[in-house]
């Protein structure tokens, strides 16, 4: 899920490859049915992620060169116009994409000042192949036929090469893919995102159960990397029938020092859950200091629940909204409602009250805090049920413990009521300015 500010870089790269393509010819000599296919060369380039959230899953193209006339083109099916309404569409899950061509040598340019690989495998594919591939490119970028609706997983710039490289070699790839991938879609996605634990949290707690069932490997290549990578391993017949690579040679244009992505997500899981361990007793703690008459101790307590409110309530609502208003259907019946939802952000406008030392606000706390420990630990049961299986155990790790606490701090009282032998003891009360009149 890009932010604005990936949209505008992107944006940016769209008006450097249009006005490239604006100044090449109409059609090339390939859409026309002038090329040879002898003399062309079809390329798949793989670009590795960048820094910015909406670069780090990479980017591929394939690229088109004419030897006899010395023509190349690139194609990027990743391009889309950045406008006032795009970022509402990108929300409603109605991002349309479109497919551009530009020059080759600009654009491994352009990827370069980035600090990103350029690594590009020339297909062993035959002259029909390569024709066939050719034509297809220069009609997809016509105005007519460029524009399709954007889905991260199963229809992006790269399961658009994906599918056009396996028609090209009669279902060969398609017929590899067939065997399981090695994890889930929300495994890679975790290891892709692992640059930034905190938005590896945002965008594993806004995912469904979609991307938690076990997939091929024909759907692990909506990665530009994954690909590339069974491009490489795949075998097609050659002249004589024998089996010879789909690569008939690689180059890397540029190589980064950038590293990779990891092989495999990394465990972040203690570590999120030791958070949610101690944000919850940091309420608890507050609780029982504050009990003791310290007025520090409340106003601490009102402003953490302001920051968890607001950290947890609006991504819980915006998974409402995403859940009732768009099409993203990785959003929709998501399990973290149990855990965190509209109703967490009532602890924003009651904590900043707790602050002042509002009774009501204390009560309503109480019960906000109450009825979200208690979802939360119903969410966990249900785990046991089979149609509950979403992966989300780091969210379950961070946030029921943080409810508890909560629910602990303002249910103090209560519960050691419940204890025999516990004396109780209630929070100091602000004296009220008459009563420091001199007796």
């Amino acid at each position: 899920m890009p932010r604005l500010s990936s949209l505008v870089v992107a944006s940016l790269l769209g008006l450097l490859l249009t006005a490239s393509s604006a100044r090449a010819a109409p059609v090339p000599p390939w859409g026309t049915g002038e090329s040879r296919g002898e003399d062309l060369s079809i390329w798949l380039v793989t670009f590795s992620p960048g820094d910015d959230v909406f670069s780090w899953w990479g980017h591929g193209s394939l690229v088109v060169e004419d030897r006899a006339r010395n023509l190349q083109r690139l194609y990027n099916y990743g391009m889309y116009s950045f406008d006032d309404q795009t970022v509402v569409r990108f929300a409603k899950g109605r991002l349309e994409f479109w497919v551009g061509e530009s020059s080759v040598n600009g654009t491994f340019r352009f990827y370069k000042s980035e600090g990103r690989d350029v690594r590009v495998q020339e297909l062993n594919l035959t002259p029909e192949q390569r024709v066939t591939v050719a034509k297809k490119l220069a009609d997809n970028v016509l105005p007519q036929n460029r524009d399709y609706l954007y889905e991260h997983y199963s229809d992006n710039c790269v399961t658009r090469l994906r599918d056009m490289i396996d028609v090209a070699v009669g279902g060969r790839l398609s017929e590899a893919e067939k065997a399981p991938a090695r994890m889930t879609l929300r495994e890679h996605t975790r290891r892709y995102t692992a640059v930034s634990p905190p938005m590896s949290f945002l965008l594993d707690f806004m995912m469904n159960d979609s991307i938690d069932k076990p997939i091929t490997r024909r759907e692990e290549a909506f990665l530009p990397d994954e690909l590339e990578q069974q491009v490489a391993e795949l075998k097609v017949p050659g002249p004589d029938g024998r089996p010879v690579p789909l690569v008939e040679k690689q180059w890397d244009y540029y190589a980064s020092s950038r590293p990779r992505p990891p092989a495999r997500p990394p465990a972040f899981g203690p570590y999120i859950l030791a958070l949610g361990v101690l944000l919850g007793g940091a309420a608890l703690g507050l609780a029982a200091w504050e009990r003791r008459g310290s007025r520090a101790a409340r106003i601490l307590l009102g402003l953490e629940n302001v920051v968890v409110g607001l950290v947890l309530g609006i991504p819980g609502l915006a998974l409402v909204i995403m859940w009732v208003g768009t099409n993203h259907v990785v959003t929709h019946h998501n399990e973290n409602l149990f855990l965190a939802n509209p109703l967490t952000l009532l602890a924003v406008p009651y904590g900043l009250r707790l602050t002042w030392n509002s009774a009501k606000a204390r009560a309503r706390l109480k019960w906000v805090w109450g009825l979200l420990a208690a979802t939360g630990a119903l969410g966990l049961a249900l785990k046991v049920l089979p149609w509950c299986d979403q992966d989300n155990w780091r969210a379950i790790a961070l946030i029921l413990p943080i409810s508890l606490g909560m629910a602990g701090a303002f249910w103090l009282d209560r519960l050691r009521a419940l204890v025999p032998g516990t004396a109780r003891t209630q929070p100091r009360q602000d004296a009220p300015v008459s009563s420091l009149k001199a007796s």
